[in-house]
């Protein structure tokens, strides 16, 4: 309850700053929202010139677009560490964190949420209905409860591969990062990873699963039997990853050297 009651303080506190500065707010919106819209562009310029890719049509892409679009944003909103290594490290705002009672990650998530990339959950929602209805999908009353695991499970994944990366800083303080080539091949997670060879297949699958973010839990509800199995384990996915990187990031701490020359 302490960490939860933490949890909404910050956001309260959040929400006045970024209400003081209305207009950088709406043009933030306005920007993922543009940035969403060129990738679904994308798509169906790539479907102008073919009816299927590797036997997936183009309304069960945009589904599998819209589906990724929810878990992604979750993490945008509540993951956001992509410079770490420099602000924390390099410049020693990790001892300023050590300093408070409270664990030294869930701080820094909770100091650098930004929240308004939860409306890609809304935009994610729409694609999904608009490729839905297109490809006349039934849904059951589980599929909610389903729904929700599987885009935890893709947070996790998303979430315990940048915090191990984020994790590395405490062993090097350069000020180089990888998060931004990572970051780039999540993009992969979007699509159907048969379209790929089978090398890349297996790192989107057991060594960077991204693709448990999009394809593999999104064939579930385009009713992809064959993909069932990889679907069901996206929670599992999630949960082993985000353990791992928790893990690593306690081991990480103890290694801390601090701002000091």
């Amino acid at each position: 309850m302490f960490y939860i009651s933490i949890f909404f303080q910050y956001m309260a506190q959040y929400m006045k700053t970024r209400l003081q500065y209305r207009s950088d707010m709406v043009v933030e919106i306005i920007s993922d929202l543009l940035f969403q819209a060129v990738n679904l562009i994308f798509i169906l310029v790539v479907f102008g010139h073919t009816q299927f890719l590797n036997g997936w049509t183009r309304d069960e892409i945009i589904f599998i677009y819209g589906f990724f679009l929810v878990p992604f944003a979750i993490f945008g909103a509540f993951f956001n560490i992509w410079d770490f290594n420099e602000r924390y490290i390099v410049k020693g705002e990790m001892d300023r964190i050590l300093t408070r009672p409270i664990h030294s990650l869930f701080q820094i998530i909770i100091e650098r949420m930004e929240l308004e990339s939860l409306f890609g959950i809304i935009t994610g929602m729409i694609v999904m209905g608009y490729a839905s209805i297109q490809l006349q999908l039934t849904f059951y009353w589980y599929d909610a409860i389903l729904f929700i695991l599987m885009v935890l499970g893709g947070v996790f994944v998303y979430a315990g591969i940048f915090i191990m990366l984020a994790s590395i800083g405490f062993w090097s303080d350069a000020r180089t990062s990888i998060m931004p080539t990572m970051y780039n091949i999540g993009n992969y997670g979007r699509y159907p990873v048969d379209i790929y060879n089978n090398v890349i297949k297996f790192v989107l699958t057991w060594i960077l699963p991204f693709a448990f973010v999009g394809v593999y839990p999104a064939a579930y509800f385009l009713r992809k039997e064959e993909w069932y199995g990889y679907a069901f384990f996206t929670p599992v996915m999630g949960l082993i990853f985000i353990t791992l990187a928790v893990l690593l990031w306690n081991i990480g701490v103890t290694k801390y050297r601090g701002a000091g020359n």
